[in-house]
């Protein structure tokens, strides 16, 4: 016996589906701006990679439709479009390979530097890099006997 979905269900399920996937993706983004821990941000990372994959399934869902596999001479009145369905296959193995790739440059990272916060991790590199940090972004600035050249140049 098959069960038809009636308008306010199939209503339901279309709102819960696309204020999941928003929830996520917003979640995602504020946790990789917010965070200055690399474990974190790659969370936030996979959240928002859940939530733009539940959106593409969202988008080619259609209520009381079937897959689209013809057989015979049947043909069925509402096909559900294939399409996302095989976009989100494809960013699922494209995301754990970001998220594997992400981790093993996490793990590179601790093993050099012997943290993971971006804060820490900034001044490090500057040091080692002998760069001066402005706003905790390491910054290459020119030598001041540079500056004042460039300076004389300029002036007529």
């Amino acid at each position: 016996m098959e069960s038809i979905m009636t308008i306010e269900e199939t209503g339901w399920i279309y709102i819960l589906s696309y204020c999941g996937a928003i929830g996520l993706i917003l979640i995602g983004t504020v946790a990789m701006v917010i965070y200055h821990h690399l474990i974190r941000i790659i969370l936030g990372l996979i959240l928002l990679e859940a939530g733009v994959n539940l959106f593409l399934i969202t988008v080619g869902y259609r209520a009381n439709a079937v897959a689209p596999i013809l057989m015979g001479d049947q043909v069925p009145v509402a096909m559900v479009d294939p399409i996302p369905q095989a976009l989100v296959l494809t960013a699922i193995v494209i995301g754990v390979g970001v998220q594997a790739l992400a981790l093993a440059l996490v793990i590179k990272t601790y093993k050099a530097y012997g943290t993971l916060d971006t804060k820490e991790l900034a001044e490090k590199i500057a040091q080692e890099s002998g760069t001066h940090l402005i706003d905790g972004i390491p910054v290459s600035l020119p030598a001041p006997a540079l500056v004042r050249q460039i300076a004389e140049e300029k002036t007529p």
